[in-house]
C-alpha cells in the first residue's frame, strides 16, 4: 500500500434524501426514503475522497454534518493516514466516546481517507487492500418488507429479476403463523434455488425465538438475523446452540470490540458488520482479522459500493447486502450480474456522483 502522501485541505458534507424503490417495513419501523450524507474529502494534491452515510433520520444527517465541520479541525493539513487519523479523533472525543454522531462522523471520513489514497496509488480500493480481482455474492435485500402475503410474493418475484439467487425477507409479524405464511408464500413464488434470508430486527424475547426458530427449522431459510436484542450475546448464543437455522448478527457491532465479544460468546453462526458501526475500513480489517481467526464466514451490511471492495479483500467473505438506494446518486451504480457483484476497477471505490440528481436531493 503505497502511493503519494496527501494531506487534507478541507471537507464538504452534503446532506441529501433518495426515495427508496421499495418501502422496508420492518418490526421496528417503515422506511420509504433514505437520509444520506455525502462527504467529499479534497486534499492539497487534487485527489478527493468519497464516501457516503445513511442516517437512518434526517435529525441524524444534519447533526453529522456539525460533527464533521468540528472533525475538519483536528484533520486538516494533516497526513491522510487512517490509522492515526482514528486515534487522533478517538483521543478528541474520549470523554463523550466513539459512538452514534462522533462514530459516524469518524467512519466517513475514514472511509474516504482510504479512497483518497487507493486513488493516489491508481488501484481500486480492493487492489489497495491486497485483494486480487474476485466476485462476491449479493443478495437483494430492497423491499420485502411486513406486507400481506400476496404483494410480499410479488414483490420477492420481482426482485431476482436481475439475476440475485438470494433474497431478505422481514419477519416480526404479530403472530407466528403470520412469519410462517410469509416464509411459505415467497419460498413458493422463488426458484427452489434461490436462498431466503429473514431479518426480525430484534423483534424477539429468547423463549420467542426459540419457539419461532423452531417452526422456522423445517422451512428452508438460509439464516434467522439479529431475533432479539442485538448485544445480548448470551441469549443469541443459546439461540445458536439450539437451533438448526444458523444465526445472523453484527450491523449493530460498535467497532471491533463487539466483534470479539460476540465471538468469545460464541453468539452466531455468521457476522455482518455495518461499514460505519464497526468503524470504517479500518475497523473492517480488524473485524475481518478476528472473524478470520473464528472461522466465521463474514457478511456485509448495507453500503454495497464500499462493502464489495472490503469483502474482495476477507478471508472469510459470505455475501455482500445489495440495496440500490444510493444508484440514483452515482455516475455508475454498483453492477450485478447474475447474483454476483465484482469490485469496480477503477482507482479507489469508485464512486462519482451524478451531480445533477444529489442537486435534486438536498435535504432543506
Amino acid at each position: 500500500m503505497s502511493g503519494p502522501r496527501l494531506t487534507v485541505k478541507s471537507i464538504r458534507a452534503t446532506p441529501v434524501k433518495v426515495a427508496l424503490t421499495y418501502a422496508l417495513g420492518t418490526s421496528a419501523a417503515t422506511v420509504r426514503a433514505a437520509p444520506l450524507v455525502l462527504l467529499d474529502l479534497e486534499t492539497h494534491e487534487g485527489i478527493t475522497g468519497r464516501a457516503y452515510q445513511f442516517c437512518y433520520v434526517p435529525s441524524a444527517a444534519r447533526a453529522l454534518i456539525v460533527v464533521l465541520n468540528e472533525m475538519l479541525d483536528a484533520v486538516r493539513n494533516k497526513a491522510v493516514a487512517p490509522l492515526d487519523q482514528w486515534a487522533r479523533l478517538a483521543q478528541r472525543y474520549t470523554l463523550i466516546g466513539v459512538q452514534g454522531i462522533v462514530r459516524m462522523g469518524m467512519s466517513l471520513l475514514d472511509v474516504a481517507s482510504w479512497d483518497a489514497l487507493a486513488q493516489a496509488a491508481g488501484m481500486s480500493l480492493s487492489a489497495y487492500l491486497g485483494a486480487s480481482p474476485r466476485l462476491v455474492r449479493a443478495y437483494n435485500s430492497n423491499g420485502l418488507g411486513l406486507m400481506p402475503t400476496a404483494p410480499l410474493a410479488d414483490e420477492a418475484e420481482k426482485l431476482i429479476e436481475g439475476g440475485f439467487r438470494a433474497v431478505k425477507l422481514r419477519l416480526g409479524y404479530a403472530t407466528l403463523e403470520e412469519d410462517i405464511a410469509a416464509v411459505r408464500a415467497v419460498r413458493k413464488r422463488v426458484p427452489t434455488e434461490v436462498d431466503v434470508m429473514v431479518d426480525y430486527n430484534q423483534a424477539l424475547s429468547v423463549a420467542e425465538a426459540l419457539r419461532r426458530g423452531r417452526a422456522l427449522d423445517d422451512e428452508g431459510v438460509y439464516w434467522i438475523e439479529e431475533p432479539i436484542r442485538h448485544d445480548d450475546y448470551a441469549g443469541c448464543a443459546e439461540l445458536a446452540q439450539s437451533l438448526k437455522t444458523p444465526i445472523q448478527i453484527g450491523e449493530n457491532f460498535s467497532q471491533v470490540y463487539d466483534v470479539q465479544k460476540a465471538l468469545e460468546a460464541a453468539a452466531a453462526d455468521y457476522v455482518m458488520p455495518d461499514v460505519e458501526r464497526i468503524g470504517g475500513v479500518t475497523g473492517w480489517q480488524r473485524a475481518s482479522a478476528l472473524a478470520f481467526a473464528a472461522g466465521k464466514p463474514l457478511s456485509s451490511h448495507l453500503y454495497p459500493e464500499v462493502s464489495v471492495h472490503l469483502l474482495a479483500a476477507t478471508p472469510t467473505a459470505h455475501w455482500l447486502e445489495y440495496v440500490d438506494w444510493l444508484n440514483p446518486l452515482l455516475q455508475e451504480p454498483l453492477r450485478i450480474v447474475d447474483g454476483m457483484a465484482s469490485p469496480p476497477e477503477r482507482p479507489g471505490i469508485g464512486l462519482m456522483w451524478n451531480d445533477e440528481m444529489v442537486k435534486k436531493s438536498v435535504m432543506v
